[in-house]
């Protein structure tokens, strides 16, 4: 699940990487839209895997 939950992460932080230096939102470009539902999802996802990162952040646990 940690995995997963990094892989997300990054993903987001490639995303908010275009956008800071491109200009272009990747995953609204791919699905259709900033706006549209599929792309909302998504963000919705990774916004909870970067909440589920949070902890791991303060523990001493080397996974």
């Amino acid at each position: 699940m940690k995995k997963v939950a990094l892989i997300l992460a990054i993903i987001g932080a490639l995303n908010w990487g275009a956008i800071g230096i491109l200009g272009t939102d990747l995953i609204g470009s791919i699905f259709g839209g900033t706006y549209e539902m599929i792309s909302r999802i998504i963000y919705f996802i990774v916004g909870l895997a970067g909440l589920y990162l949070i902890p791991s952040l303060m523990s001493d646990d080397r996974e």
